[in-house]
């Protein structure tokens, strides 16, 4: 009974693992096609950074939420029903004829992940309740970012490049119809349900303000730049700041009123916790403006096709892999010395590829320096979520995966517009004639100093961050 229990634990890993593996490969193909995009939907800079910012915002805004319904609603029919509207808002994206019909529909593509992304990392802990047995599945979780980044990088640029009847680069969006379809069904048949989270009702309003925060804060970021930076956009980003204190007053009245918040502030009381939270920020904003600014300087700056751009990002997804589930051992034993590796990796490629990644450079430099940074990242990305939820107690596993995931996802959104704004700002610098070398030397540098906060918040982290398998009493 007790392998059939443990054969059922691993197929679940599977069939829940279907939605980070959409959500990277979402990323990776439109990293690939944004150059198709920006054409075919005749968008500026502003609104093709929204194409991938838009979504995160949608995602981050709503991820909590999503893991809190998770709780409540039970974390199979959470995931059902967001991978059901993720695939559907796929395919609306790709039927869009505008940058404005794009972006909206984006906006709930992101939110219909952040339904489904909180239940998978929520459904390993519930799962894998042994260290040794959770390290390994988070393990897993990394192999299958770089699969989904594999499959994203070679879809995307075989895609853009070809035609089916359409437009090549609505099929990336269209592809996820069949994948969606199978994972509905599989969700069906071989999911448990969960135990539900008995107490008050949901926080309707702490999730709305927690919503206008994160928009009042990231919308201008992407916007205000390319249009000067009006006067609406700084009182924007200034209302941010009062509507998040507002938020976390809130959440610590509805705690002590014995209320429902939208999320435990005990869980703050954990030193680790937030100091893994905030080198969450500064990891995802360097990661994914990093994929940003890569992709357009390949294309734009060194001449090369969508597909051989994906191409050359294979390597840095074979390697993701490979550190990834070698990391997944070390963690235990070695804690975050593990990521501290990693990040001075991460460094040393991006230092090189200032160096090197002229015009004219050789290929094979170029491929090998972004699979270096892969290997960096697999030692790190993964590794971060062992890192930070490793002391968090069972029961409050769908609201930490939300805290985690909107942090990730947030982190993302602002990395495309203050990391990714550095480079669009010296690109437009150059009007007609944009200096996209220089840009990704600016763009680059900007990452490295992102990088050496990261290294100060895993230094902070107290002990050595092994996972010890202790889950810290909240009461």
């Amino acid at each position: 009974m007790e392998k059939k229990n443990n054969h059922s634990k691993w197929l679940a890993l599977v069939i829940v693992l279907t939605a980070p593996m959409l959500y990277v490969i979402d990323i990776f193909i439109i990293n690939m096609a944004i150059p198709a995009i920006k054409e075919g939907v005749g968008a500026t800079d502003g609104e093709i950074q929204l194409v991938i910012a838009g979504y995160l915002l949608g995602s981050a805004a709503f991820l909590i939420i999503g893991g809190r319904a998770g709780d409540y609603l039970g974390r199979k029919k959470v995931f059902f029903w967001g991978m059901f509207c993720f695939t559907l808002t796929s395919c609306l994206c790709g039927l869009s004829d505008t940058a404005l019909q794009l972006n909206i529909t984006r906006f709930f593509q992101g939110l219909s992940s952040s339904i489904m992304v909180p239940q998978s990392i929520a459904f390993i802990q519930v799962l894998f309740t042994d260290p040794k047995e959770r390290a390994k599945a988070i393990g897993w979780y990394g192999v299958t970012l770089s699969i989904a980044a594999i499959i994203g990088q070679i879809l995307g640029g075989y895609l853009v490049d070809t035609h089916f009847g359409i437009e090549g680069w609505r099929l990336i969006f269209l592809i996820n119809l069949p994948v969606g379809i199978a994972a509905l069904w599989a969700i069906k048949k071989f999911l448990t349900e969960t135990k539900k989270e008995e107490g008050p009702g949901f926080d309707y309003s702490g999730a709305l303000t927690l919503t206008i925060g994160l928009i009042c804060l990231i919308y201008p970021l992407n916007e205000g730049r390319e249009k000067g930076w009006p006067l609406w956009s700084i009182i924007l980003i200034l209302a941010s700041v009062p509507v998040f204190a507002y938020f976390i007053a809130d959440q610590k009245r509805k705690l002590l009123q014995h209320k429902a918040p939208l999320i435990d502030v005990s869980l703050f009381r954990l030193r680790g916790f937030n100091i893994g939270l905030l080198t969450v920020l500064f990891h995802f904003m360097m990661h994914t403006a990093f994929l940003l600014m890569s992709a357009i300087y390949l294309q734009n700056g060194l001449g090369l096709s969508a597909l051989d751009c994906g191409l050359y990002f294979v390597l840095h997804a074979v390697l993701f892999m490979i550190s990834a589930m070698l990391a997944s051992g070390w963690i235990v034993k070695f804690g975050k010395r593990v990521l501290q590796l990693g990040v001075l990796i991460i460094m040393s490629s991006f230092i090189l590829q200032i160096l090197i990644f002229r015009p004219q450079v050789s290929g094979t430099y170029v491929i090998l320096l972004i699979g270096w940074y892969g290997f960096g990242n697999g030692m790190v990305l993964p590794s971060l979520l062992s890192i930070t939820l490793e002391s968090i107690p069972a029961k409050f596993a769908g609201v930490a995966a939300g805290i985690f995931s909107t942090f990730q996802q947030t982190a993302s959104a602002l990395g495309i517009s203050i990391l990714g704004g550095v480079f669009y700002g010296v690109i437009s610098l150059g009007g007609a004639n944009p200096d996209y070398l220089k840009a990704f030397d600016y763009g680059i540098s900007a990452n490295i100093a992102c990088l050496g906060l990261v290294i100060w918040m895993l230094w902070l982290i107290p002990g050595t961050g092994k996972l010890a398998g202790k889950e810290i009493d909240l009461a």
